[in-house]
């Protein structure tokens, strides 16, 4: 498994041979070169600072020790958040007036990975471009490192209170419509930071909150992804304990899924929608999700005669799209929600207090409140593939293929059947070797068929 250098940061394996996975040595190289993007960013400065979280997998400890200790060999202070969602991580660089900020996390990677996360001194990720001069500095490794008396020092801080009083301080949670409406979920934070966080906000906000997979140890009790076919212990838990919400998030809390009173799957797509309704009932304005999302937002978000835009995969390329737009809510159809006036990074804390907003409001159930908004199936389908010529060539055969239609490269290959509301998109993924297919339309059936006919012409 080579090292995957990408929008979405630095991730790899932990253990193996040295051009098999992520290494201490990739680690301190990275985590350097960071540094002197740093300095060379902000020129004659006396003191640099950095914020550096985690999350709860095995290997976390190890990374943050070598990358906190890098830093500070550098001449940058560092301030530690610990076991620190990464949200609440992206928002400490804001409250610390940091430079910059590492989150040590491969999402909702399985437990032998682990990943470097690199954010601006704005506590969102750097873009695409930066990406790429923090990988020629690295690739060159003319460093220098500070002398003895000019090493950095580091303090330890916990910003778990923060970011829960700044999501039940956002105008749009009704913290007392959710304490009247006396809601019982059950969490399933998979053995992570969410563990953490995610009850103490629950019952700040009055809710009754079973936890399930609650030790924060990294041992992940099914695949860490918030994918239904991996929730199925979740499901049962809500029928057993008679919740009325059944909350799923991944190692490092800013993917949201949500499961119906009834053990069946919300449908984590239609996170942002509901979400993003919520949002459009209470202020107008645009919304944003990538070319991989739903059309679903489009569909609510034209309801309350607002205008949706897409964007190319990765969070920056939201977070871009919505600052260009002024949009009032966007994210990912992985049921990442942004919003914007909070933090421009997806965060699954204020994901949950909207929603569960939404549902006090409205007084209905999780199952009434989904069968509000239109009826969308995903088949989500991938195929190992790493090699630059395999994928290009893959998708030139598909495009031929499909000549006649719709066709959108603005991130891989994307095409529309506007006529059957359906599409598919076909793309190299930025977290794995791998390239996704994506395809929806409004029957389950016809989702699956037409990402077969894909899988099919790929193969070939």
């Amino acid at each position: 498994m080579t090292l995957i250098k990408s929008i979405s940061g630095i991730r790899g394996t932990i253990g193996g041979k040295p051009d098999n996975a992520l290494t201490p040595i990739d680690i301190v190289k990275f985590v350097t070169a960071y540094a002197v993007q740093l300095k060379n960013k902000f020129p004659g400065k006396e003191k640099y600072k950095v914020v550096v979280g985690r999350d709860a997998r095995i290997s976390g400890q190890m990374v943050d020790s070598i990358v906190s200790g890098t830093l500070m060999a550098c001449g940058v202070d560092v301030v530690n958040a610990g076991l620190a969602s990464t949200p609440t991580t992206e928002m400490a660089v804001v409250f610390e007036k940091a430079d910059g900020g590492i989150i040590l996390t491969a999402s909702h990677n399985p437990k032998q990975w682990n990943a470097l996360k690199l954010l601006n001194e704005k506590g969102e990720f750097l873009t695409d471009a930066e990406g790429k001069e923090l990988q020629a500095i690295a690739q060159k490794e003319e460093f220098d490192f500070a002398d003895v008396d000019a090493l950095g020092s580091i303090e330890f801080k916990d910003f778990t209170d923060k970011h829960i009083d700044a999501v039940l301080n956002y105008p749009l949670v009704d913290a007392q419509a959710i304490r009247k409406a006396g809601f019982t979920v059950v969490l399933d934070a998979i053995n992570s930071v969410g563990n953490i966080i995610m009850p103490k906000l629950l019952e700040k906000l009055g809710v009754k909150c079973i936890c399930i997979n609650s030790e924060p140890d990294g041992h992940f009790a099914h695949n860490p992804e918030p994918l239904p076919s991996n929730l199925t212990g979740l499901c049962d838990e809500v029928v057993n304990s008679k919740a009325d919400l059944g909350i799923s998030v991944d190692p490092d809390v800013d993917r949201l899924a949500f499961i119906c009173e009834n053990g069946k799957p919300f449908v984590e797509e239609y996170t942002l929608v509901a979400v993003a309704d919520y949002i459009l009932s209470q202020r107008k304005g645009c919304t944003v999700s990538n070319i991989s999302s739903s059309r679903a937002l489009r569909d609510v978000t034209e309801s309350h005669g607002c205008t949706y835009h897409a964007c190319k995969v990765g969070e920056v390329n939201a977070t871009t799209m919505m600052r260009e737009t002024g949009a009032v809510i966007g994210g990912e159809g992985n049921g990442g929600v942004i919003v914007p006036d909070l933090h421009y990074g997806r965060d699954a804390m204020i994901g949950v207090a909207l929603f569960l907003s939404n549902m006090a409001h409205k007084g209905m159930t999780a199952t009434q409140l989904r069968g509000t908004y239109p009826d969308y199936y995903v088949s989500k389908n991938k195929i190992e593939m790493s090699d630059p010529a395999e994928i290009e060539n893959a998708l030139a055969k598909v495009e031929k293929h499909y000549a006649k239609e719709s066709i959108n490269k603005m991130d891989g290959l994307r095409i529309d059947f506007e006529a059957e509301r359906k599409w598919f998109v076909l793309r190299k993924s930025n977290t794995e070797p791998i390239i996704r297919i994506y395809a929806e339309a409004p029957t389950e059936a016809a989702a699956e068929a037409l990402a077969k006919d894909v899988i099919a012409i790929v193969g070939k």
